[in-house]
């Protein structure tokens, strides 16, 4: 069930992006991207925080300084906007880093480089919220 946490909103989401895509192509800058599927999202009513400051911790304790992810999809998920040919494990560990250290349980990292739209879901199942 674990692996299913925000399956719905992240299945939105990267519908929103696909929207994107069809509409513009690949190989465009980031801003471009990420001012469009801002739009995308405010279209579809998804709930989302562009360029929002989420907390950082160090051995649980606050830092004064912040982590701006490009999104911050239903205040859980955490995206991450590329245009690049290929996502990197740098990529990867980039936003696995960003999501450990705010404590968000949902991930993804979203492509937009040519020739297709990419993206991979991540999930740090310590950081699920028991309900």
């Amino acid at each position: 069930m674990r692996d299913q946490y925000l399956s719905e909103e992240g299945y939105q989401l990267v519908g929103a992006a696909y929207e994107v895509h069809k509409e513009l192509g690949g190989g465009l800058s980031e801003e471009i991207y990420q001012e469009s599927l801002e739009l995308e999202l405010g279209f579809q009513g998804i709930p989302f925080d562009s360029k929002a400051e989420l907390r950082v911790y160090y051995k649980g304790h606050l830092l004064n300084k912040r982590y701006i992810p490009d999104l911050h999809v239903n205040d859980e998920i955490v995206v991450e906007l590329k245009s690049v040919k290929s996502i990197t494990e740098e990529h990867e560990k980039q936003l696995l880093n960003y999501m450990r250290i705010t404590k968000k349980p949902v991930g993804y990292l979203v492509n937009f480089g040519p020739p297709s739209l990419v993206w991979k879901r991540y999930i740090l199942n310590e950081y699920i919220h028991k309900k």
